[in-house]
């Protein structure tokens, strides 16, 4: 389907030709005019030539408004290589990460530094990993930089389902992500934290063993200061309420541990990266550089090319071969080619919401390609390109629906892609709803199965996948009794308005009292661990 870019250009384009033959028309009689006042020879050659130059002209310049117009039509695809790292970053999200000791607080500078080290290293395969009392993954291992870019402004301890810090369990999830991706590339863990752990140390140090064992680079950024400060607690405007106590209500004291970031690192034979240090990313970025990469291709595909050039090129044949055959006749459509098209030939081949994609405005880009599928225009790569832009801004009630819609496309190549980054959102919506989590794990799942049937050596599709099936639970046993045996169905003694016999009977009994005794369990267990988390750490 095409396209225009000024559609009364276009319009305009028959108007302005008849005009142009008219005043070429004008312009031969006058000619022929005057040859025949000089002799009757002259004029009869006057009449002879140039007489298809008017149609010629008047061609010219129908091919030239057109061109004017900006046509658009088909689709391009091309593949940019790149080497890409594979990297995770690990972000203590702990409530003595809110110490004010640098500023704006600990976690605020680590998103700060974090945020920079994704815009540096735009390219590379990074996961995002987040960690308190347990830890989580964030985000899979991706290239999407806007995503995780918004990832990382949203992280507060709030997220944490349980307080404290265990700095073993991040180490141990972030090797196991790492090791998922592929092997070719070195593997890169850039953990922030300021070295408050409770955990035990030999733990810790287990772990950071095990990511030297594996092969894996540990590089530690320091956060916060050696002076014991206490943590501040805020309201949601921002205004100091108090200062974090424990359970006997002494104010609780956090400062940087330097020994434990110092015998992590020397565990992992890793590298620290001072705290002091005004430019923590850069450091990170000289460091990574020297890591070995893997070559990565990345398809980009782009709708209604701008196709101003084809009526261009045929102009310009037409005004040869008129200036072949009628030099002179030619003069005046030349010199109008030579002006008209300048703002043809500048229009620019990405259209404005592939340019506001490309500047990072993810925001205004979905707008713009919302308003080309309301439009019909773009096809199934409009829809894409909806899905993902809203994906970029966290806008999932744009981005599935336009995502499903992509994913029933013919082209298998935009199919793949909108199959994985509707699996990557739902793997999200798991993360944030733990409710409807299973729900969105099932989905996911079957997106990704669908997305390996079409690539099935895709390395982020598989590992994506491998992260739906990790996080569903196991299935219990059933619970339901096995069959009743010919005998149990003819037994003499079972209840004639049930139909269950005597030994039936005890059966379902017996399993309800133990379902009732197992949930009692349950229970008890669950107030347990409850008292127990209430002498725990929560910072």
């Amino acid at each position: 389907m095409i396209s225009f870019d000024a559609p009364l250009v276009l319009y305009a384009a028959p108007v302005v030709a008849l005009f142009v033959v008219g005043l070429a028309l004008w312009a031969r009689s006058s000619r022929v005019r005057h040859a025949m006042a000089w002799s009757d020879d002259i004029g009869a050659v006057a009449r002879q030539t140039g007489r298809w130059g008017a149609v010629a002209l008047g061609v010219t310049a129908l091919l030239v408004s057109t061109a004017l117009a900006g046509p658009r039509f088909g689709r391009r695809v091309v593949t940019t290589e790149t080497k890409a790292l594979t990297m995770v970053l690990a972000v203590d999200i702990s409530r003595s990460m809110l110490a004010e000791d640098v500023r704006p607080s600990r976690l605020g500078r680590a998103q700060r530094e974090a945020r920079r080290l994704v815009q540096d290293l735009r390219g590379d395969r990074i996961g995002l990993i987040v960690y308190a009392g347990r830890s989580f993954i964030l985000s899979p291992l991706t290239v999407d930089d806007g995503a995780l870019q918004l990832l990382i402004d949203g992280l507060a301890p709030d997220m944490a389902s349980a307080g404290g810090t265990e700095l073993a369990v991040a180490l141990d999830q972030a090797r196991q992500l790492l090791l998922a991706g592929p092997g070719v590339a070195d593997r890169v863990l850039v953990l922030f934290t300021d070295g408050e752990a409770h955990d035990s140390l030999s733990q810790i140090l287990s772990a950071a063993e095990r990511l030297r064992r594996d092969g894996i680079h540990l590089v530690v950024i320091a956060e916060g200061g050696v002076v014991p400060v206490g943590i501040p607690l805020r309201d949601p405007d921002g205004v100091l309420t108090g200062y974090q106590e424990d359970m006997d209500g002494n104010l609780v004291q956090t400062w940087r541990r330097n020994d434990v970031l110092s015998a992590v690192v020397a565990a992992a034979r890793g590298a620290l990266v001072p705290a002091g240090l005004a430019d923590q990313a850069g450091a990170v970025r000289d460091l990574v550089d020297s890591f070995k990469r893997v070559p990565q291709a990345t398809t980009t595909a782009a709708q209604d090319i701008s196709r101003a050039w084809i009526p261009l090129l045929i102009a310009v044949v037409i005004l040869l071969l008129q200036t072949y055959t009628r030099r002179t006749a030619a003069l005046a459509g030349l010199a109008f080619l030579l002006v008209a098209p300048r703002t043809a030939v500048g229009q620019s081949t990405l259209s404005d919401a592939d340019q506001a994609w490309r500047d990072s405005l993810f925001a205004e880009a979905a707008d713009m390609y919302e308003a080309q599928t309301m439009s019909q225009r773009g096809g199934d790569t409009a829809w894409l390109n909806l899905g993902t832009a809203a994906l970029a801004i966290g806008d999932t009630a744009r981005a599935r629906p336009a995502l499903s819609r992509a994913a029933e496309s013919l082209d298998p190549e935009l199919r793949f892609r909108a199959l994985f980054n509707l699996g990557l959102l739902l793997l999200r919506l798991a993360e944030v709803d733990e409710a409807n989590s299973q729900v969105y794990l099932d989905e996911a799942r079957r997106r990704y199965r669908e997305a390996l049937l079409l690539r099935p050596g895709d390395e982020d599709a598989k590992w994506n996948h491998e992260l739906t099936v990790r996080s569903t639970p196991p299935q219990s046993g059933g619970g339901g009794q096995p069959p009743p045996t010919g005998s149990e169905q003819s037994d003499p003694r079972g209840d004639p308005q049930t139909g269950l016999s005597r030994e039936q009977a005890e059966q379902i009994l017996n399993s309800m009292l133990a379902e009732e005794r197992e949930t009692l369990d349950k229970v008890n267990r669950r107030r347990a661990q409850s008292r127990q988390a209430m002498r725990r750490k929560n910072w």
